[in-house]
């Protein structure tokens, strides 16, 4: 992932300018749309206060919900990214992005 500029929250990146999925660049011309899910999920649905549960359906909680992007790239393909904050295990604690959807023009 490529991005245009630093951003401050590790876990709230910005829509990156550019990836490469299966080794092929994918530049972003237009970001179409963004939206979050903060909504927990397993066990994680049951661990939290309900007082704390409206705030951190709004904001998110360290680890927890997705951010999606759908955008157009150079060649006019519409696709759906997002980066899922849950980390891979105790030692790699980043989470990662996933591309969603993708439609061919």
């Amino acid at each position: 992932m490529e991005f245009d500029k630093e951003f401050v929250l590790e876990k709230k990146p910005p829509c990156p300018i550019s990836f490469i999925w299966r080794r092929e660049n994918f530049v972003v011309k237009e970001l179409i749309s963004s939206w979050f899910d903060y909504e927990r999920k397993g066990k994680k649905a049951r661990n939290m206060r309900d007082t704390h549960l409206a705030r951190a359906r709004k904001k998110g909680s360290w680890g927890v919900g997705r951010i999606y992007y759908k955008v157009r790239c150079e060649l006019g393909e519409i696709i759906v990214i997002y980066y899922d904050r849950s980390p891979k295990n105790v030692r790699d604690k980043k989470g990662k992005w996933i591309l969603f959807s993708i439609e061919s023009q």
